[in-house]
């Protein structure tokens, strides 16, 4: 822990109280939840981002989308519209934020909408013609509003939530208790070779009740690079020299991929979900024209690639990524179906 993190710990008592009064009310009927007779999906964290979330969103979209209506409701972090609003062909990231833009350009007919009150954003989703059969809630296990009917909580690997403590001292939104209120914990970001006993160790350091299901899951990197203009196969890559450039809450897993495939790079890390500026970007070019390998590239993560370098930067490249579910696809699978059904 860091000396600024010590000073504020004596401060998480006082944020956990508050936090943990609500959450009794909320559990008590003090404070009302809304309830609704079709499916809806809660994905989220206790951790303060960097558990991956949108892979695992993206799995669910895979997994559903061709039998069911799907719409995805996030609240549109850092974006600078209000109240409900539906993405389309001319939406863009200050009005819906980076994550349900990157939705809505991945996925065609799937219904993408942003809006603080998920409650409101519900209905307003329900009042379209089609409206959709499923909703996954992104980023809402703390959004006790609304009862969803099935709760996936995501947990990194290398950051366990029982492992830290609640802010401002640690990176916990709520008590590790929280957990109890999961349907589905996922570990994500596992090594891919993540063994059995060491999936039995975590499972047992969690201390899941007998209602819980745990899976385990690893990133998954795409085989291709993307540009504007261009790909790259990542059998190639390590024959550029590589600018990295990133503005998520963890780049480590990434950076562990790239040194896995022999890649040279050198690394401008920016803080999760940061907007790069007219400056940043001159920075940046400056940094890579500065690189005297003929074979050379820019790479970003998709999230950051449709924030801020959609739009024509022919030298930019991103790598997709998905979440893959370790040993145990098919049980994850059948859960998820045997919900929605």
């Amino acid at each position: 822990m860091s000396i600024f993190r010590k000073i504020l710990y004596p401060f998480s008592f006082i944020y956990a109280a508050v936090v943990g009064i609500r959450n009794r009310a909320f559990d008590r009927g003090v404070l009302k939840s809304s309830s609704f007779n079709f499916p809806i999906i809660v994905v989220g964290n206790l951790n303060v981002g960097g558990t991956g979330k949108s892979p695992q969103i993206e799995y669910l979209i895979r997994l559903l989308h061709n039998k069911y209506k799907i719409a995805v409701l996030s609240r549109g972090y850092k974006r600078k519209s209000k109240g409900f609003q539906l993405a389309d062909e001319n939406s863009t990231i200050s009005q819906m934020g980076d994550e349900p833009l990157q939705f809505y350009k991945k996925f065609k007919g799937v219904l993408v909408a942003v809006d603080a009150d998920r409650v409101n954003g519900i209905n307003s989703l329900r009042k379209l013609i089609p409206p959709p059969q499923i909703v996954l809630l992104d980023d809402a296990f703390q959004h006790r509003k609304v009862r969803a009917g099935l709760s996936i909580l995501l947990t990194s690997f290398e950051d366990l939530y029982v492992d830290d403590s609640i802010l401002p001292g640690g990176n916990l939104r709520e008590s590790s208790y929280g957990a109890k209120r999961a349907d589905i914990i996922i570990v994500t970001k596992c090594p891919p070779n993540i063994s059995l006993d060491e999936r039995r160790r975590v499972t047992k350091k969690l201390k899941l009740n007998k209602a819980q299901k745990i899976f385990f899951s690893a990133i998954v990197y795409n085989d291709t690079l993307y540009s504007s203009k261009e790909e790259i196969s990542i059998t190639k890559l390590n024959e550029y020299k590589v600018l990295l450039v990133t503005g998520i809450a963890n780049s480590k897993p990434l950076e562990n991929f790239l040194e896995s495939v022999g890649v040279v790079y050198h690394h401008m890390k920016y803080s999760d979900h940061h907007v790069f500026s007219k400056f940043d970007k001159e920075k940046i070019n400056r940094k890579f024209e500065n690189i005297t390998e003929r074979k050379k590239i820019i790479l970003t993560t998709e999230k950051d690639y449709v924030r801020s370098f959609s739009n024509n930067f022919e030298n930019v490249f991103y790598l997709p990524i998905r979440s893959n579910i370790i040993d145990d696809e098919e049980n994850f699978n059948r859960e998820i179906l045997s919900y929605v059904r």
